[in-house]
């Protein structure tokens, strides 16, 4: 009963996601075109919408539903590790054509081939594991 309110913001995302077209392909091959602003409009909102919240959060000393304060580190310092993090991930995104949040999302609404995609992820992931010790961090 405790993760069904993860469950209901999920889904309540997945609607969001999916009415906004931040899942369609067509969108998202659209911004890898630069031919749309659509995608980089979400992205800038969801971006901008982030800084304020932190902002909010370090600003007024806020706190958990438990009375914990809410501590956000700060990044490390590092510029190659986001480049070729970014990269990656850009690169990954253009040639499927999906983020990995919305992969769930299609697979929900019947996009069965979604899978080879999760499928890849998941993959990723584990190289990542095996390869991070030699990673730049």
């Amino acid at each position: 009963m405790n993760l069904l309110k993860y469950l209901l913001v999920g889904f309540f995302f997945g609607i969001v996601l999916t009415k906004a077209e931040a899942v369609s392909w067509y969108r998202i091959y659209e911004m890898f075109q630069f031919q749309s602003f659509h995608m980089y409009g979400i992205i800038m909102t969801a971006i901008a919408t982030g800084v304020v919240g932190i902002q909010i959060i370090k600003r007024n000393k806020l706190k958990d539903f438990d009375g914990n304060l809410l501590i956000i580190q700060d990044k490390e310092k590092g510029n190659t590790r986001y480049w070729i993090g970014g990269i990656l991930f850009g690169l990954g995104w253009a040639m499927v054509g999906a983020c990995p949040g919305p992969i769930f999302i299609l697979l929900g609404a019947g996009f069965m081939s979604v899978g080879l995609i999760l499928i890849g992820a998941i993959f990723g992931t584990f190289l990542y594991g095996v390869f991070k010790d030699k990673l730049p961090h």
